[in-house]
Protein backbone atom coordinates (compact mmCIF):
# COMPACT_ATOMS: atom_id res chain seq x y z
CA UNK A 1 0.00 0.00 0.00
CA UNK A 2 1.77 3.15 -1.40
CA UNK A 3 -1.17 5.96 -0.26
CA UNK A 4 -2.47 6.21 3.12
CA UNK A 5 -4.53 9.01 2.96
CA UNK A 6 -7.67 8.59 0.77
CA UNK A 7 -8.70 11.30 -1.96
CA UNK A 8 -12.61 11.85 -2.10
CA UNK A 9 -13.58 13.26 -5.64
CA UNK A 10 -16.85 15.56 -6.49
CA UNK A 11 -18.51 13.87 -9.48
CA UNK A 12 -19.50 16.72 -11.68
CA UNK A 13 -20.25 17.42 -15.71
CA UNK A 14 -16.73 17.02 -16.20
CA UNK A 15 -16.48 13.53 -14.80
CA UNK A 16 -19.66 11.75 -15.15
CA UNK A 17 -18.93 9.59 -17.85
CA UNK A 18 -18.45 5.74 -17.77
CA UNK A 19 -14.78 6.30 -19.29
CA UNK A 20 -13.71 9.60 -17.37
CA UNK A 21 -15.05 7.69 -13.98
CA UNK A 22 -13.00 4.29 -14.96
CA UNK A 23 -9.43 6.38 -15.43
CA UNK A 24 -10.32 8.37 -11.83
CA UNK A 25 -10.71 5.11 -10.25
CA UNK A 26 -7.66 3.89 -11.37
CA UNK A 27 -6.01 6.70 -10.68
CA UNK A 28 -6.74 6.88 -6.91
CA UNK A 29 -10.28 7.57 -6.04
CA UNK A 30 -11.86 6.21 -3.00
CA UNK A 31 -14.61 8.29 -2.72
CA UNK A 32 -17.35 9.45 -4.80
CA UNK A 33 -19.18 12.63 -4.10
CA UNK A 34 -22.37 13.66 -5.31
CA UNK A 35 -23.82 17.55 -4.69
CA UNK A 36 -27.53 17.79 -4.38
CA UNK A 37 -27.28 21.09 -5.39
CA UNK A 38 -27.07 21.02 -8.43
CA UNK A 39 -28.16 17.88 -9.97
CA UNK A 40 -31.25 15.98 -8.04
CA UNK A 41 -33.43 13.11 -8.42
CA UNK A 42 -33.11 10.43 -11.54
CA UNK A 43 -29.81 12.64 -12.70
CA UNK A 44 -28.32 11.64 -9.18
CA UNK A 45 -29.69 8.22 -9.33
CA UNK A 46 -28.14 7.35 -12.83
CA UNK A 47 -24.97 8.70 -11.56
CA UNK A 48 -24.82 6.22 -8.49
CA UNK A 49 -25.76 3.55 -10.79
CA UNK A 50 -22.64 4.14 -13.31
CA UNK A 51 -20.70 5.26 -10.78
CA UNK A 52 -20.91 1.05 -8.63
CA UNK A 53 -21.38 -0.34 -12.09
CA UNK A 54 -17.92 0.95 -12.99
CA UNK A 55 -16.25 -0.06 -9.44
CA UNK A 56 -17.99 -3.25 -10.13
CA UNK A 57 -16.19 -3.73 -13.53
CA UNK A 58 -13.09 -2.78 -11.92
CA UNK A 59 -13.24 -5.22 -8.65
CA UNK A 60 -12.37 -1.64 -7.01
CA UNK A 61 -14.48 -0.81 -3.54
CA UNK A 62 -15.69 3.00 -4.11
CA UNK A 63 -17.65 4.73 -1.21
CA UNK A 64 -20.87 6.86 -2.27
CA UNK A 65 -21.59 10.04 -0.36
CA UNK A 66 -24.34 12.31 -1.52
CA UNK A 67 -24.04 15.62 -0.38
CA UNK A 68 -27.30 17.60 0.59
CA UNK A 69 -27.47 21.29 -0.18
CA UNK A 70 -28.52 22.45 3.48
CA UNK A 71 -29.83 25.91 4.45
CA UNK A 72 -28.03 27.97 2.59
CA UNK A 73 -29.47 31.70 2.42
CA UNK A 74 -29.81 33.66 -0.08
CA UNK A 75 -31.21 37.17 -0.12
CA UNK A 76 -34.17 38.08 -2.67
CA UNK A 77 -34.54 39.79 -6.20
CA UNK A 78 -33.85 43.67 -7.08
CA UNK A 79 -35.73 45.42 -9.35
CA UNK A 80 -33.48 44.90 -12.21
CA UNK A 81 -30.08 42.77 -13.06
CA UNK A 82 -27.95 45.54 -12.61
CA UNK A 83 -25.32 45.88 -9.75
CA UNK A 84 -26.87 48.26 -6.83
CA UNK A 85 -24.08 50.44 -5.56
CA UNK A 86 -23.51 50.67 -2.20
CA UNK A 87 -21.81 53.31 0.17
CA UNK A 88 -19.45 52.21 3.80
CA UNK A 89 -21.84 53.59 6.62
CA UNK A 90 -25.16 53.69 4.67
CA UNK A 91 -27.98 51.78 6.41
CA UNK A 92 -29.89 48.77 4.23
CA UNK A 93 -33.05 46.94 5.07
CA UNK A 94 -33.30 43.33 4.80
CA UNK A 95 -37.47 42.01 5.15
CA UNK A 96 -40.53 39.91 4.47
CA UNK A 97 -41.83 42.18 1.65
CA UNK A 98 -41.47 39.76 -2.07
CA UNK A 99 -41.11 43.04 -4.10
CA UNK A 100 -38.05 43.54 -5.91
CA UNK A 101 -35.37 45.07 -4.17
CA UNK A 102 -33.14 48.22 -4.78
CA UNK A 103 -30.40 50.47 -3.35
CA UNK A 104 -32.23 50.39 0.07
CA UNK A 105 -33.76 47.05 0.81
CA UNK A 106 -34.45 43.61 -0.58
CA UNK A 107 -36.31 40.59 0.49
CA UNK A 108 -34.63 38.04 2.93
CA UNK A 109 -37.53 34.90 1.96
CA UNK A 110 -36.31 33.14 5.65
CA UNK A 111 -38.25 33.83 7.89
CA UNK A 112 -36.07 31.85 10.70
CA UNK A 113 -33.30 33.98 9.95
CA UNK A 114 -35.19 37.34 10.39
CA UNK A 115 -36.68 36.55 13.42
CA UNK A 116 -32.69 34.89 14.91
CA UNK A 117 -30.63 37.61 13.93
CA UNK A 118 -29.94 40.37 16.98
CA UNK A 119 -29.14 43.94 17.17
CA UNK A 120 -24.83 43.66 16.54
CA UNK A 121 -24.81 41.00 14.35
CA UNK A 122 -22.45 40.54 11.34
CA UNK A 123 -24.29 39.49 7.79
CA UNK A 124 -21.83 39.00 5.41
CA UNK A 125 -22.71 38.71 1.54
CA UNK A 126 -20.92 37.61 -1.42
CA UNK A 127 -18.50 35.30 0.15
CA UNK A 128 -17.74 37.92 2.65
CA UNK A 129 -16.78 40.84 -0.14
CA UNK A 130 -20.21 43.08 1.52
CA UNK A 131 -20.19 43.00 5.16
CA UNK A 132 -23.04 44.35 7.37
CA UNK A 133 -24.00 45.08 11.21
CA UNK A 134 -27.66 44.58 12.58
CA UNK A 135 -28.72 48.06 14.26
CA UNK A 136 -32.10 47.35 14.65
CA UNK A 137 -35.35 45.46 13.51
CA UNK A 138 -38.87 44.11 14.44
CA UNK A 139 -40.88 41.54 13.43
CA UNK A 140 -40.50 42.12 9.79
CA UNK A 141 -37.60 43.37 8.84
CA UNK A 142 -33.84 44.10 9.86
CA UNK A 143 -31.69 47.41 9.74
CA UNK A 144 -28.48 46.98 8.93
CA UNK A 145 -25.52 49.54 8.39
CA UNK A 146 -22.73 48.97 5.64
CA UNK A 147 -19.10 47.83 7.16
CA UNK A 148 -17.67 46.79 3.84
CA UNK A 149 -18.40 46.38 -0.08
CA UNK A 150 -19.63 48.78 -2.86
CA UNK A 151 -22.02 46.76 -4.70
CA UNK A 152 -25.01 44.19 -4.25
CA UNK A 153 -27.23 42.23 -6.52
CA UNK A 154 -30.07 39.40 -6.61
CA UNK A 155 -29.58 36.39 -5.15
CA UNK A 156 -26.48 37.10 -3.30
CA UNK A 157 -25.84 33.67 -1.02
CA UNK A 158 -25.09 35.08 2.63
CA UNK A 159 -23.61 33.94 5.83
CA UNK A 160 -24.42 34.81 9.54
CA UNK A 161 -21.13 34.26 11.76
CA UNK A 162 -22.82 35.73 14.96
CA UNK A 163 -26.08 33.95 14.50
CA UNK A 164 -27.68 31.01 15.78
CA UNK A 165 -30.55 30.27 13.33
CA UNK A 166 -33.43 28.10 14.79
CA UNK A 167 -34.28 26.21 12.16
CA UNK A 168 -34.26 22.86 10.93
CA UNK A 169 -31.38 21.60 9.12
CA UNK A 170 -32.98 19.51 6.68
CA UNK A 171 -35.20 22.10 4.20
CA UNK A 172 -37.94 20.84 2.03
CA UNK A 173 -35.57 20.07 -1.09
CA UNK A 174 -33.15 18.23 1.53
CA UNK A 175 -35.99 16.00 2.59
CA UNK A 176 -37.32 14.99 -0.63
CA UNK A 177 -33.42 14.63 -2.50
CA UNK A 178 -32.39 12.70 0.83
CA UNK A 179 -35.62 10.20 0.57
CA UNK A 180 -35.32 9.29 -3.17
CA UNK A 181 -31.20 9.27 -2.52
CA UNK A 182 -31.92 6.56 0.36
CA UNK A 183 -33.69 4.62 -1.94
CA UNK A 184 -29.93 3.61 -3.93
CA UNK A 185 -28.31 2.62 -0.88
CA UNK A 186 -25.36 5.64 -0.54
CA UNK A 187 -22.84 5.09 2.27
CA UNK A 188 -22.43 8.55 3.34
CA UNK A 189 -24.96 11.26 3.91
CA UNK A 190 -23.03 14.56 4.00
CA UNK A 191 -25.19 17.41 5.80
CA UNK A 192 -24.53 21.29 5.37
CA UNK A 193 -24.67 23.90 7.89
CA UNK A 194 -24.60 22.19 10.96
CA UNK A 195 -24.76 24.05 13.57
CA UNK A 196 -25.30 22.25 16.79
CA UNK A 197 -25.57 18.69 17.55
CA UNK A 198 -29.12 18.13 17.44
CA UNK A 199 -28.76 18.69 13.74
CA UNK A 200 -27.22 15.17 13.16
CA UNK A 201 -29.84 13.28 15.61
CA UNK A 202 -32.51 14.88 13.44
CA UNK A 203 -30.53 13.62 9.94
CA UNK A 204 -30.35 10.22 11.82
CA UNK A 205 -34.37 9.63 12.98
CA UNK A 206 -34.81 10.44 9.17
CA UNK A 207 -32.47 7.74 7.74
CA UNK A 208 -33.74 5.33 10.16
CA UNK A 209 -37.04 5.75 9.35
CA UNK A 210 -36.60 5.57 5.56
CA UNK A 211 -33.83 2.77 5.49
CA UNK A 212 -32.71 -0.02 7.26
CA UNK A 213 -29.39 0.35 5.80
CA UNK A 214 -26.32 1.59 8.27
CA UNK A 215 -25.95 4.78 6.77
CA UNK A 216 -22.77 6.77 7.73
CA UNK A 217 -23.40 10.57 8.52
CA UNK A 218 -20.59 13.38 7.30
CA UNK A 219 -21.11 16.07 9.47
CA UNK A 220 -20.06 19.44 7.35
CA UNK A 221 -18.36 21.81 9.42
CA UNK A 222 -18.54 25.56 7.89
CA UNK A 223 -19.77 27.47 10.68
CA UNK A 224 -18.68 29.32 13.50
CA UNK A 225 -21.02 27.47 15.81
CA UNK A 226 -20.31 24.43 14.25
CA UNK A 227 -16.71 24.72 15.27
CA UNK A 228 -17.51 25.71 18.90
CA UNK A 229 -19.54 22.22 19.55
CA UNK A 230 -17.09 20.46 17.88
CA UNK A 231 -16.96 17.65 19.90
CA UNK A 232 -20.16 17.48 20.39
CA UNK A 233 -21.02 17.15 16.75
CA UNK A 234 -18.49 14.76 15.79
CA UNK A 235 -19.34 12.95 18.91
CA UNK A 236 -22.95 11.93 17.00
CA UNK A 237 -21.43 11.90 13.34
CA UNK A 238 -19.88 9.23 11.91
CA UNK A 239 -17.47 11.65 9.86
CA UNK A 240 -16.43 15.17 9.26
CA UNK A 241 -15.88 17.65 6.61
CA UNK A 242 -13.48 20.43 7.16
CA UNK A 243 -15.69 22.79 4.56
CA UNK A 244 -12.74 25.22 4.54
CA UNK A 245 -14.77 27.75 2.18
CA UNK A 246 -17.66 28.71 3.96
CA UNK A 247 -15.17 28.63 7.05
CA UNK A 248 -13.22 31.29 6.03
CA UNK A 249 -16.20 33.67 5.36
CA UNK A 250 -17.41 32.75 9.20
CA UNK A 251 -14.23 33.29 10.69
CA UNK A 252 -11.07 35.45 10.12
CA UNK A 253 -9.58 33.29 7.64
CA UNK A 254 -5.90 33.41 8.89
CA UNK A 255 -7.70 30.89 11.35
CA UNK A 256 -8.86 28.20 9.50
CA UNK A 257 -5.86 26.29 9.62
CA UNK A 258 -5.36 26.13 13.10
CA UNK A 259 -8.78 25.15 13.32
CA UNK A 260 -8.54 22.34 10.84
CA UNK A 261 -5.64 21.08 12.47
CA UNK A 262 -7.85 20.97 15.69
CA UNK A 263 -10.89 19.44 14.30
CA UNK A 264 -8.57 16.58 12.96
CA UNK A 265 -7.44 15.94 16.20
CA UNK A 266 -10.46 16.05 17.92
CA UNK A 267 -12.11 13.52 15.12
CA UNK A 268 -8.42 11.35 15.99
CA UNK A 269 -9.46 11.43 19.87
CA UNK A 270 -13.12 10.46 19.02
CA UNK A 271 -12.51 7.87 16.00
CA UNK A 272 -14.08 9.69 13.30
CA UNK A 273 -12.68 10.12 9.77
CA UNK A 274 -12.22 13.38 8.76
CA UNK A 275 -12.17 15.06 5.19
CA UNK A 276 -10.15 18.01 3.93
CA UNK A 277 -12.05 19.93 1.63
CA UNK A 278 -12.46 23.00 -0.94
CA UNK A 279 -10.19 24.67 -3.49
CA UNK A 280 -7.20 21.73 -2.69
CA UNK A 281 -5.90 22.02 -6.51
CA UNK A 282 -8.40 25.00 -7.25
CA UNK A 283 -6.09 26.27 -10.19
CA UNK A 284 -6.05 22.93 -12.08
CA UNK A 285 -10.22 23.55 -12.94
CA UNK A 286 -7.77 24.92 -16.37
CA UNK A 287 -4.38 24.49 -15.45
CA UNK A 288 -2.42 21.27 -16.13
CA UNK A 289 -0.04 21.82 -13.13
CA UNK A 290 -1.10 22.71 -9.92
CA UNK A 291 0.23 26.18 -7.85
CA UNK A 292 3.36 25.47 -5.36
CA UNK A 293 1.15 26.91 -2.42
CA UNK A 294 -1.67 23.91 -3.26
CA UNK A 295 0.91 21.11 -3.92
CA UNK A 296 1.81 22.10 0.66
CA UNK A 297 -1.78 22.26 1.00
CA UNK A 298 -2.49 18.37 0.16
CA UNK A 299 0.81 17.30 1.52
CA UNK A 300 -0.20 19.01 4.85
CA UNK A 301 -3.66 17.29 4.87
CA UNK A 302 -1.62 14.13 4.69
CA UNK A 303 1.31 14.99 6.96
CA UNK A 304 -1.70 16.18 9.64
CA UNK A 305 -3.30 12.57 9.47
CA UNK A 306 -6.12 13.53 7.83
CA UNK A 307 -8.40 10.38 6.63
CA UNK A 308 -9.43 11.82 3.03
CA UNK A 309 -8.52 15.02 0.84
CA UNK A 310 -11.49 16.53 -0.98
CA UNK A 311 -11.55 17.50 -5.55
CA UNK A 312 -14.66 20.31 -5.69
CA UNK A 313 -14.74 22.22 -9.25
CA UNK A 314 -11.23 20.61 -10.48
CA UNK A 315 -13.27 17.62 -11.35
CA UNK A 316 -16.42 18.51 -11.52
CA UNK A 317 -16.44 21.11 -14.28
CA UNK A 318 -12.24 20.85 -14.77
CA UNK A 319 -10.56 20.55 -17.76
CA UNK A 320 -8.72 17.27 -16.92
CA UNK A 321 -10.23 15.69 -14.00
CA UNK A 322 -8.15 12.34 -13.89
CA UNK A 323 -4.94 14.58 -13.88
CA UNK A 324 -6.25 16.08 -10.75
CA UNK A 325 -6.67 12.97 -9.20
CA UNK A 326 -3.22 11.62 -10.63
CA UNK A 327 -1.38 14.53 -9.41
CA UNK A 328 -3.50 14.63 -6.06
CA UNK A 329 -2.80 10.71 -5.57
CA UNK A 330 0.92 11.95 -6.12
CA UNK A 331 1.30 14.71 -3.47
CA UNK A 332 -0.36 12.33 -0.98
CA UNK A 333 1.74 9.04 -1.84
CA UNK A 334 4.93 10.99 -1.63
CA UNK A 335 3.90 12.77 2.02
CA UNK A 336 2.99 9.75 3.34
CA UNK A 337 6.03 7.85 2.77
CA UNK A 338 8.26 11.01 3.99
CA UNK A 339 5.77 11.71 7.40
CA UNK A 340 6.03 7.60 7.82
CA UNK A 341 10.16 7.40 7.60
CA UNK A 342 10.06 10.28 9.42
CA UNK A 343 7.85 9.88 12.28
CA UNK A 344 6.95 11.97 15.33
CA UNK A 345 4.65 10.58 18.93
CA UNK A 346 1.63 9.11 16.98
CA UNK A 347 0.77 8.47 20.86
CA UNK A 348 0.21 11.37 22.29
CA UNK A 349 -3.52 12.10 21.27
CA UNK A 350 -5.31 9.12 22.46
CA UNK A 351 -5.97 9.96 26.03
CA UNK A 352 -10.14 8.80 26.13
CA UNK A 353 -10.48 5.09 27.98
CA UNK A 354 -12.03 3.92 24.93
CA UNK A 355 -9.12 4.14 22.52
CA UNK A 356 -7.17 1.70 25.27
CA UNK A 357 -7.76 -1.40 22.94
CA UNK A 358 -6.87 0.10 19.63
CA UNK A 359 -3.58 1.51 21.56
CA UNK A 360 -2.64 -1.54 22.12
CA UNK A 361 -3.22 -3.21 18.79
CA UNK A 362 -1.77 -0.36 17.31
CA UNK A 363 1.33 -0.22 19.82
CA UNK A 364 1.88 -4.48 19.31
CA UNK A 365 2.21 -3.67 15.54
CA UNK A 366 4.27 -1.19 15.86
CA UNK A 367 6.60 -2.42 18.13
CA UNK A 368 6.59 -5.78 16.63
CA UNK A 369 7.60 -4.17 13.08
CA UNK A 370 4.58 -6.19 11.13
CA UNK A 371 3.49 -6.36 7.55
CA UNK A 372 -0.09 -5.30 8.43
CA UNK A 373 -2.88 -5.20 10.60
CA UNK A 374 -5.87 -7.58 9.63
CA UNK A 375 -9.52 -7.18 10.91
CA UNK A 376 -12.17 -9.15 9.84
CA UNK A 377 -15.00 -6.67 10.13
CA UNK A 378 -18.88 -7.23 10.97
CA UNK A 379 -18.93 -2.95 10.95
CA UNK A 380 -16.64 -0.67 10.73
CA UNK A 381 -16.34 0.25 14.30
CA UNK A 382 -12.88 -2.05 14.94
CA UNK A 383 -10.76 -1.00 11.52
CA UNK A 384 -11.97 2.76 11.84
CA UNK A 385 -10.83 2.70 16.01
CA UNK A 386 -7.01 1.54 14.77
CA UNK A 387 -7.04 3.60 12.08
CA UNK A 388 -7.37 6.86 14.13
CA UNK A 389 -4.29 5.82 16.03
CA UNK A 390 -2.42 6.48 13.03
CA UNK A 391 0.29 3.96 13.35
CA UNK A 392 1.29 4.08 9.79
CA UNK A 393 0.93 0.15 9.00
CA UNK A 394 -1.88 -0.89 6.19
CA UNK A 395 -4.81 -2.44 8.31
CA UNK A 396 -6.40 -4.67 5.58
CA UNK A 397 -10.34 -5.16 6.44
CA UNK A 398 -11.96 -8.28 4.92
CA UNK A 399 -15.70 -8.01 5.35
CA UNK A 400 -18.49 -10.24 3.94
CA UNK A 401 -21.17 -6.78 3.72
CA UNK A 402 -20.20 -4.39 0.43
CA UNK A 403 -21.39 -1.62 2.33
CA UNK A 404 -18.80 -2.34 4.96
CA UNK A 405 -16.12 -2.52 2.57
CA UNK A 406 -17.30 0.96 0.74
CA UNK A 407 -17.62 2.58 3.82
CA UNK A 408 -14.16 1.70 4.86
CA UNK A 409 -12.98 3.60 1.78
CA UNK A 410 -13.15 6.51 3.74
CA UNK A 411 -10.58 5.58 7.09
CA UNK A 412 -7.27 6.33 6.20
CA UNK A 413 -4.67 3.42 5.64
CA UNK A 414 -6.80 1.41 5.57
CA UNK A 415 -7.40 -1.74 2.38
CA UNK A 416 -11.45 -2.77 2.76
CA UNK A 417 -11.64 -6.35 0.93
CA UNK A 418 -14.95 -7.67 0.29
CA UNK A 419 -14.73 -11.74 0.03
CA UNK A 420 -17.33 -13.63 2.10
CA UNK A 421 -15.35 -16.78 1.95
CA UNK A 422 -12.37 -15.58 3.38
CA UNK A 423 -14.33 -13.75 6.21
CA UNK A 424 -16.16 -17.15 7.13
CA UNK A 425 -12.31 -18.55 6.65
CA UNK A 426 -10.68 -16.37 8.91
CA UNK A 427 -7.96 -17.04 6.42
CA UNK A 428 -5.37 -13.93 7.38
CA UNK A 429 -2.60 -14.91 5.81
CA UNK A 430 -3.85 -15.31 2.09
CA UNK A 431 -5.71 -12.02 2.41
CA UNK A 432 -2.06 -10.29 3.44
CA UNK A 433 -0.15 -12.22 0.25
CA UNK A 434 -2.95 -11.08 -1.92
CA UNK A 435 -2.45 -7.59 -0.69
CA UNK A 436 1.34 -7.79 -1.48
CA UNK A 437 2.86 -9.06 1.78
CA UNK A 438 5.12 -12.17 1.52
CA UNK A 439 6.78 -12.47 4.80
CA UNK A 440 6.71 -10.86 8.33
CA UNK A 441 4.61 -10.95 11.07
CA UNK A 442 0.56 -10.11 11.44
CA UNK A 443 -1.47 -8.60 13.99
CA UNK A 444 -4.54 -9.92 13.71
CA UNK A 445 -8.03 -8.71 15.22
CA UNK A 446 -10.83 -10.58 15.03
CA UNK A 447 -13.66 -9.47 17.24
CA UNK A 448 -12.25 -9.18 21.06
CA UNK A 449 -9.58 -11.32 20.45
CA UNK A 450 -6.48 -10.09 19.39
CA UNK A 451 -3.09 -12.33 17.95
CA UNK A 452 0.68 -11.81 16.20
CA UNK A 453 1.62 -14.22 13.87
CA UNK A 454 4.19 -15.07 12.12
CA UNK A 455 3.86 -15.28 8.72
CA UNK A 456 7.15 -17.20 8.09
Amino acid sequence: MHRFTKITASIGPSCESPDVLRQMILAGVNVCRLNFSHDVGEAQGHKIDTIRAVAQELEVPIAIMIDLQGPKHRIGNFLTEEKYKLSVGQMFTFDSNPAPGNSKRVNLPDRDVLKSLKVGERILLNDGKIEMQVVSKDENSVSARVVRGTEIWSRRGFNLPDTDVETSVLTDKDRQDLEYALTKNPDWVAVSFVQRPEDIAEVRDFITAHTDKPVKIMAKIERKNAVEKITDIASLADGVMIARGDLAVELPFEQVPAISRHIIRECRKLNKPVIMATQMLGSMVNSEFPLRAEISDVATAAYLRADSTMTSEETTIGSNPVNVIKTMAKILAYSDADAINNPYDWGKLDYAPENNWSRSVSSMAFLNQVGAIVVFARDTLAATQISCRRSDIPIIAVCDDIQIVNQLCLSRGVLPVFDPDLFAQRDAFNIARWAGIKSGKLVIVDGDKISLRDMD
